[in-house]
């Protein structure tokens, strides 16, 4: 069984510090993040994503005009997130993050199980499903209201509200809470039926209320972050859950053997699109939680790549 409790490409080893240094060599750092594109953008359209259509039609579709609806004038970005990430340069903070983030949504979780013949559709319900098999488990059985912290453009936001809305006879009020406003409008545009409450905010600082949700999740968000960052949003999760709320974090598993052996290219390719990836995988998330006066129950390798942690307030 593999004990590593990280990948040696992640950092401060020898092999991490080497790949630092060519993703900070400008011309080998543009080489890296054009090539990452091209990956994903390949996986995608190879197994039936419509990764070009999907960005045609978003940026034909007129929703440019509708980036101030979404847009809080108040919000201070903060530093870690105005750096380039994703190939972005502008991060999150542009149309094209925004337009593609379904699509790469969906070829990431095509890359989870890359030796099954799955459509991307099977792909992603399963990715999706493996959460939740652990908040079934671990997790609360009745909600009222969720919060979605780091929503994008609302897939992990919708499944989820759909998942408890199937499980129970009362109403679940969700809302997504999301740093870009580019990502928002894309969601707007996604939730047709109108089911969520879509918010423009800052998760180190939400502005809601004590007390105020029975589950926070973040999916797939803190390997984006610094660890500062991590800690600071844990603090706030405990403020705004009720006494016996959980939290619930899904992301990358850095004692994943599949995750600890990439290929050096694969690896190298995803620390240059990943800014705070060193970060990440030397974080202890599980004493963060505790830091934060949340009771920490379980983190369960919910997928081959990824992990599920739970906590409490008490």
């Amino acid at each position: 069984m593999n004990q590593k409790s990280k990948p040696t490409w992640a950092g401060d080893d020898l092999l991490s510090r080497f790949v630092n240094v060519l993703i900070q060599t400008p011309p080998i750092y543009a080489v890296m993040k054009q090539q990452a594109r091209r990956v994903l953008i390949k996986t995608a359209e190879k197994n039936g994503i419509p990764w070009r259509k999907t960005y045609e039609d978003l940026e034909n579709s007129g929703i440019q005009n509708q980036l101030a609806q979404f847009t809080n004038p108040a919000i201070a970005y903060p530093d870690y997130y105005q750096v380039p990430f994703h190939a972005y340069d502008a991060g999150n903070l542009c149309w094209p993050a925004a337009f593609e983030a379904e699509p790469a949504t969906y070829a990431m979780a095509l890359r989870v199980w890359p030796q099954e013949s799955l459509t991307w559709e099977e792909a992603q319900a399963r990715l999706r499903g493996s959460f939740h098999q652990v908040l079934a488990e671990y997790g609360p059985q009745e909600v009222r209201d969720i919060l979605d912290i780091g929503c994008s453009v609302g897939i992990s936001t919708l499944t989820l509200h759909h998942y408890y809305q199937s499980r129970q006879t009362g109403p679940v009020h969700t809302i997504g809470l999301d740093l870009s406003p580019y990502m928002l409008a894309v969601a707007q545009r996604r939730d047709v039926n109108h089911e969520i409450a879509w918010i423009h905010g800052n998760a180190e600082a939400t502005g809601f209320a004590d007390c105020s949700f029975d589950l926070v999740t973040l999916q797939f968000v803190t390997h984006e972050l610094p660890g500062e960052a991590t800690l600071a949003i844990f603090q706030e999760v405990r403020r705004i859950l009720r006494p016996g709320g959980y939290l619930a974090v899904v992301d990358n598993n850095p004692k994943s053997p599949v995750i600890q052996n990439l290929p050096p290219v694969l690896f190298t390719l995803m620390k240059s699109t990943e800014p705070w990836s060193d970060d990440y995988y030397t974080f202890d998330m599980e004493a963060a939680m505790q830091t934060a006066e949340l009771e920490y129950i379980i983190t369960i390798a919910s997928d081959p790549r990824h992990r599920t942690l739970i906590a409490r307030r008490q």
